[in-house]
C-alpha cells in the first residue's frame, strides 16, 4: 500500500498533521472524498490535478467518492467569487453533471468497486427545517466570514446572500452523509474541507483529513478559468490542446511537469521548445491518445513553427460580385468584424496563397481556389 508521502504529492495542505497517517495505519481502505460544483460542463487540465491524487489513493487500494453538488449547485460556491453566481436550470445542471463525470473519467478509475458516485441531492434534498437549523448551530457567523471572498465582499460592503453562506455547510454535510476520512479540493477550498472537520465532529463521526493541491496557472499567468480564455480543456480539440499548451511562458513550465504530468521539473529538456512538444505530447495522449498527439504536433509544426497551411481547410464560398472587398469576405469567412479584419491586413497578417494582401479590393478571378489566412491559424479554401 502507497505511503503518506504518495499519496500527497505535490499537496499544499495535509490536516491535521500526522492524521492521514493515522489513518493510514488503520488497515482499511479510507473513503477519499471530492465534491464537484456543476456550474460549468467544461473540465481544464487544472481541475485534473486534484482528481490525479484522487486516483493515487484508488490505485493503493482506498475508495473515491465522488460528489456530484447537483443540489449545491442551485447555491453556487463562492469560492474566489466577487459576486453571487447565477442559479442555473434543472436540465443544464444534469447536462452538466454528465459531462464533468466523462471528462473525470480520463483520470480517475471508474470500476464500481474503485469508485462511489453520489448526487448531494441525496440527502441535502431530505433535509427539513429543523435539521437545516441543527446544521446551522455548528458553526457561526464570525466563522464563515473568515473565508477570504466572504471578507473582501463584506469588507466592501457587497451583498452576500444567506443562501451563499449555508454552501460551507451543505458541502460540509456531504461529508457527514459519506462519512469521508479525507477531503481532497483546491487550496480555495481549505476553508471548506476544515469546515467540514467541525461538522462531522458536531454529528459524533470522526473528522476528514484535509488535503488541498496547487491551483494550476494559465498561458498569461493568471488562475487557469473559462472565463479568463486562458484554460487547456481535458476535451479540447488535440490540436487546440498542443497549441495552446505550446504558449505556456516558459516560467511556468516546472509547476506544469510537477503537477500535471507529476515529473520531476528537473527531468524536463534543457531545452524550453523541447520541454513545452513533451508537455504538449502527454496533454493530448491522456485526452485522445498517442494518435491525436502525434497528428496535433504535425499540425502544429506545418501551421505554426513553418508557417504553412494545414493540411486539411476547411472550404469558403465567395460571395457575387467583381472585385470583391477583401475585409467584408475575412469577417465572414473567420466571423470577426470588417475593422479588425481591416487592421490585420494592415499588420500583413493576411495572406492570399503564398502572397501577402495589402489591397482592400481583390479581383474574384485572384481568389478562386486560393487559401485565405487571417492570422497564423485561420485558413479557408475559397471556392467560386
Amino acid at each position: 500500500m502507497a505511503s503518506a508521502a504518495d499519496l500527497t504529492r505535490n499537496a499544499v495542505h495535509v490536516l491535521p498533521k500526522r492524521e492521514l497517517e493515522r489513518k493510514l495505519a488503520l488497515g482499511r481502505p479510507l473513503r477519499v472524498k471530492l465534491g464537484i460544483d456543476v456550474t460549468s460542463p467544461d473540465m481544464h487540465i487544472g481541475h485534473a490535478i486534484p482528481l490525479q491524487r484522487m486516483r493515487t489513493f484508488q490505485d493503493a487500494g482506498h475508495l473515491a467518492v465522488l460528489i456530484v453538488g447537483d443540489y449545491t449547485t442551485r447555491i453556487g460556491d463562492p469560492s474566489g467569487r466577487s459576486a453571487e453566481r447565477p442559479v442555473l436550470s434543472d436540465e443544464e445542471i444534469d447536462a452538466n453533471a454528465k459531462r464533468y463525470f466523462e471528462q473525470a473519467a480520463l483520470v480517475i478509475d471508474t470500476d464500481p468497486a474503485r469508485l462511489e458516485v453520489r448526487f448531494n441531492g441525496e440527502w441535502l434534498g431530505q433535509l427539513d427545517f429543523a435539521e437545516v437549523l441543527r446544521l446551522t448551530r455548528t458553526t457561526t457567523v464570525a466563522r464563515l466570514l473568515e473565508r477570504d471572498d466572504f471578507a473582501k465582499r463584506y469588507a466592501a460592503q457587497a451583498p452576500i446572500s444567506v443562501s451563499e453562506l449555508l454552501y460551507p455547510l451543505m458541502q460540509a454535510y456531504d461529508s457527514v452523509a459519506v462519512q469521508a476520512d479525507v477531503e481532497l479540493g483546491g487550496t480555495d477550498q481549505l476553508h471548506n474541507l476544515l469546515g467540514g472537520r467541525g461538522v462531522m465532529e458536531a454529528y459524533g463521526l470522526e473528522p476528514q483529513v484535509a488535503l488541498t493541491t496547487p491551483l494550476l496557472f494559465g498561458a498569461d499567468g493568471e488562475k487557469m478559468s473559462k472565463s479568463r480564455g486562458n484554460m487547456i480543456g481535458l476535451t479540447d480539440p488535440p490540436e487546440e490542446q498542443f497549441g495552446r499548451t505550446m504558449r505556456i511562458s516558459d516560467e511556468l513550465l516546472p509547476d506544469y511537469y510537477r503537477l500535471v504530468m507529476e515529473v520531476d521539473p528537473r527531468e524536463m529538456p534543457d531545452d524550453p521548445m523541447e520541454a513545452k512538444l513533451a508537455l504538449a505530447r502527454w496533454i493530448v495522449t491522456r485526452s485522445h491518445g498517442e494518435q491525436a498527439a502525434r497528428a496535433a504536433e504535425e499540425h502544429f509544426t506545418r501551421v505554426v513553427r513553418e508557417g504553412r497551411a494545414p493540411e486539411e481547410v476547411p472550404e469558403h464560398t465567395l460571395p457575387a460580385g467583381d472585385p470583391l472587398h477583401l475585409p467584408a469576405l475575412i469577417a465572414d469567412a473567420f466571423g470577426m468584424s470588417t475593422s479588425e479584419a481591416r487592421r490585420l491586413i494592415s499588420q500583413g497578417g493576411v495572406r492570399i496563397g503564398d502572397a501577402p494582401a495589402s489591397e482592400l479590393d481583390v479581383p474574384r478571378a485572384a481568389l478562386i481556389g486560393a487559401v485565405l489566412q487571417a492570422g497564423k491559424r485561420r485558413f479557408v479554401r475559397l471556392r467560386g
